[in-house]
């Protein structure tokens, strides 16, 4: 499975954007995927997971209610909607699939990763 993370880029704090992470592999529709991010300085953070069905999805504390994660099985994509932006979003955003155990929030747990898509919001 390959994955290519976009949708990344500068925005005003308080928009909006919309991360995609399209998949390649007939195996994508079967995998959980995580949304995680690095900001400047900092080690890389979960973000938010949802399983391969799409049910219970869930966040870190400093972005619920105001990301969402969502998966396209038909077309190999989950997104992270990502509304009412903060400066201390800014980050590279990596999308990770295939949660090897139940420990999902830890980076080390998924076997794919994309490349990152930076996100700059600017305050």
């Amino acid at each position: 499975v390959q994955l290519q993370a976009s949708g990344g880029g500068l925005v005003q704090a308080g928009n909006s954007l919309r991360l995609s992470c399209a998949a390649s592999g007939h195996a994508f529709s079967s995998y959980s995927v995580a949304w995680f991010r690095q900001g400047p300085g900092k080690e890389r953070e979960f973000v938010a997971y949802i399983s391969w069905t799409g049910e219970s999805p869930t966040y870190v504390d400093s972005v619920r209610g105001r990301f969402t994660i969502s998966r396209d099985n038909a077309k190999k994509t989950v997104y992270l909607q990502m509304n009412s932006l903060r400066p201390e979003d800014t980050a590279v955003y990596y999308c990770a699939a295939q949660a090897r155990n139940s420990d999902y929030r830890r980076a080390t747990t998924y076997g794919y990763w994309g490349q990152g898509t930076l996100v700059t919001v600017s305050s």
